[in-house]
């Protein structure tokens, strides 16, 4: 955000700025979405308080969605409505981790992760992965990490910021690990239906055999286009959501009812644009990628899933740049492409480009950067 918030103020003075750093698609809304927020604005059903754990419709249509793309069957009364995916993954942290817990975040992560747990007094505990193994965290890792206090399992497929997407099989074993150790998974699916090459991103809580310690994350916000509508949901065992709703109901109270309206129409729509969207990105995607990829001293794995590349450039640190943070600094300014260092994400000596905006920028951008680097 402080690299967007730069970025506006170049832009306010005439630069042209090239974003690779925003985590949204570039699309608007769907017509039939808005259309349904615009007719439920005119309804004064929504012009007043509603369920602190969201509209009853709503919550029924979370639960068929979590059975139609997850493969989990739940009932509605496991479903939170909340103000975005990030609220559901703080009030995730709140109603589980008590004072001293560790939670296991397999690194490069999102940066709302360690911040959500640290707000709970609990520990993260970050357990690195490299790009030689595809930013993808095994058994044996998380084993070597696992202590006594440890409470909880963070688990992102597809990731952000790394694309990386776990197999079945990869997701079966680190499932049966966390049965067999008691250990709470939260799995955040905000990215699953973009997903590339054929691939599924299977849910843990699905290809796991008698796990019940498990909580889904997911949202309207990257699949549809609705960042801005901050409508999300955790779905997980009924004590624990309404835990969680305790809390919600002192913080927030009931998520904005016409963005619940359009999230409800969102859901029970036409899923077409989905498929649109995700077809641009798959292009975009290789476009970047292979842009990148040919850059010297840039290395660079095929993303999986989501909408971002996380490079490796610490063949280009040194003398012109001592770190990721200056060298990302250095290509704001004098190349006007803005992108996040992977310092943000636990992972020094990466950057995290989005490809969720146009191929002319991508290709402008990517050229600029490798202008910089070339000297």
């Amino acid at each position: 955000m402080a690299i967007a918030a730069r970025a506006r103020e170049m832009e306010a003075e005439g630069r042209d700025v090239i974003a690779f750093a925003a985590g949204e698609p570039d699309f608007a809304t769907p017509e039939h979405i808005t259309a349904a927020a615009s007719r439920a604005a005119h309804d004064p059903a929504n012009h007043h308080y509603t369920a602190n754990a969201g509209l009853a419709p709503l919550r029924e249509a979370i639960a068929g969605y979590t059975l139609d793309y997850s493969g989990v069957e739940v009932d509605a009364s496991e479903v939170m409505v909340t103000n975005g995916a990030k609220q559901a993954v703080y009030e995730t942290f709140a109603a589980l981790i008590d004072p001293g817990d560790e939670v296991l975040l397999p690194s490069p992560h999102w940066v709302t992760y360690p911040a959500g747990v640290t707000l709970a007094d609990g520990v993260p505990v970050p357990v690195e992965t490299g790009i030689e193994q595809g930013f993808k965290v095994t058994v044996d890792e998380l084993e070597r990490k696992r202590t006594g206090r440890t409470k909880m399992l963070v688990f992102v497929s597809p990731s952000n910021p790394t694309g990386a997407v776990y197999t079945e099989s990869e997701a079966l074993a680190i499932g049966e690990w966390a049965r067999d150790n008691d250990v709470w998974v939260m799995a955040d699916e905000i990215y699953q239906r973009l997903v590339y090459n054929g691939g599924v991103a299977s849910s843990i809580a699905a290809v796991t055999p008698r796990f019940e310690n498990w909580i889904l994350i997911n949202g309207v916000a990257k699949s549809y286009a609705m960042t801005g509508w901050r409508v999300g949901w955790m779905v997980g065992p009924t004590d624990i959501v309404n835990a969680a709703a305790r809390l919600q109901s002192h913080a927030t109270s009931n998520v904005a009812n016409v963005s619940q309206q359009a999230a409800l129409a969102a859901l029970r729509g036409p899923q077409d644009t989905v498929e649109e969207m995700r077809l641009a990105f798959d292009r975009r995607r290789k476009l970047m990628y292979s842009m990148l990829d040919d850059i010297d001293g840039i290395s660079c794995i095929e993303p999986q899933g989501a909408f971002y590349v996380f490079p490796d450039v610490t063949e280009l640190l040194g003398e012109r740049w001592s770190t990721s943070i200056d060298l990302a600094t250095h290509i704001l300014e004098e190349g006007a492409v803005a992108l996040v260092p992977g310092e943000s994400f636990g992972a020094p000596g990466f950057l995290r480009l989005s490809y969720a905006t146009s191929d002319e920028n991508i290709e402008s951008g990517i050229e600029r950067i490798a202008a910089i680097v070339r000297g």
